[in-house]
């Protein structure tokens, strides 16, 4: 049996602890005004892009009939989707309704236009990905359909860009979804010229593609948030860099001897259940902070505190969550 390549559990799991932190950091204050942090930041801000990456370097099915396709991503990725905005909801205005006066500021930011504008939940931000995830794989599975259709993906970081620079914004903030299926096709053909070239030359490309990162990170620097679908500095400068990111740091991550990193490799393994948890057991810690009239902002003690119980919640909640498919999205194959 072929040993198992830690390399996708290790990125993944980096991925989430970067995410948590970075939420941690920001209901703390911090964001903006600690140069560590904001540093570290600006040299990782592509990891969520890696998870449309990582799509597209295994995905094998995007061909399959499109009944049968359309059924198992709906399952796997809208179901949990809402069934985790359905829990942050119940459990944000739950709260919000016992104690209205103490938490009034968050009534305060409350929009009607949320509703349609917007498909992150109030009391689970971070669960837009799913959703953005799903349309995507609709996307690229239309797209297979036709072909040489799937060349226009090229044109997509122009077409990302153009949204975000004239404020055109999209239903259910779904403008992401076209770097998704760009970075998508990147991981595909990322993993296709893997098993085109020797393995030397292969990490000589990968380490040529992270040494033009580190290059080209510091002197053109430009970013992306694909949350909110929003360039900052160079756009260009962040295609380029993050292409560079994602092909140079998986491609010698895979050329390397397997190895694991224990509890990073295993956060990678499990991330649906950090990914999806992790929010609202910080809203819940602020929360409390919030009623008992303690604020956290620039509290080191309630970061470190925070970042310690949503690990330890998250990995002990991990079997039982994932034994419900209607929170893990691990439904059997569709037939």
């Amino acid at each position: 049996m072929k040993e198992r390549n830690h390399a996708f559990d290790l990125l993944c799991g980096l991925c989430i602890l970067r995410m948590i932190t970075l939420h941690c950091v920001s209901m703390c204050g911090f964001r903006g005004c600690t140069i560590w942090f904001d540093k570290l930041m600006a040299w990782t801000f592509f990891f969520i892009c890696f998870f449309f990456f990582k799509a597209g370097y295994f995905n094998k099915s995007i061909s399959a009939p499109t009944r049968f396709f359309l059924k198992d991503k709906f399952k796997r990725l809208f179901i949990p989707y809402l069934s985790w905005g359905v829990i942050g909801s119940v459990f944000y205005f739950g709260i919000l309704c016992l104690f209205p006066e103490p938490l009034h500021v968050y009534w305060d930011k409350m929009e009607w236009s949320h509703i349609w504008m917007q498909s992150h939940f109030y009391g689970n931000p971070p669960v837009w990905f799913l959703f953005s995830f799903f349309c995507m794989y609709v996307m690229v599975h239309f797209m297979q359909k036709v072909p040489y259709l799937s060349y226009i993906a090229l044109l997509f970081p122009l077409v990302s860009w153009l949204l975000a620079e004239y404020n055109i914004k999209v239903w259910m903030s779904l403008g992401n979804v076209f770097m998704g299926v760009f970075f998508f096709y990147l991981g595909k053909c990322w993993h296709w010229l893997m098993h085109k070239v020797p393995r030397q030359t292969f990490m000589f490309l990968s380490l040529v593609l992270f040494l033009v990162f580190l290059f080209g990170n510091h002197y053109w620097h430009g970013e992306y948030d694909m949350s909110l679908n929003h360039w900052v500095h160079r756009p260009w400068g962040a295609v380029v860099n993050i292409t560079c990111a994602l092909c140079g740091i998986s491609g010698l991550l895979l050329t390397m001897p397997p190895f694991r990193v224990p509890f990073v490799a295993y956060i990678g393994e499990h991330s649906m259940v950090y990914f999806v948890l992790h929010y609202p057991i910080l809203l819940y810690y602020s929360m409390v902070h919030g009623v008992a009239g303690r604020g956290m902002s620039k509290h080191w003690d309630d970061f470190i505190l925070v970042m310690l119980i949503i690990l330890c919640i998250c990995t002990w909640l991990v079997p039982f969550i994932e034994r419900n498919r209607w929170l893990s999205g691990r439904f059997p194959p569709s037939t």
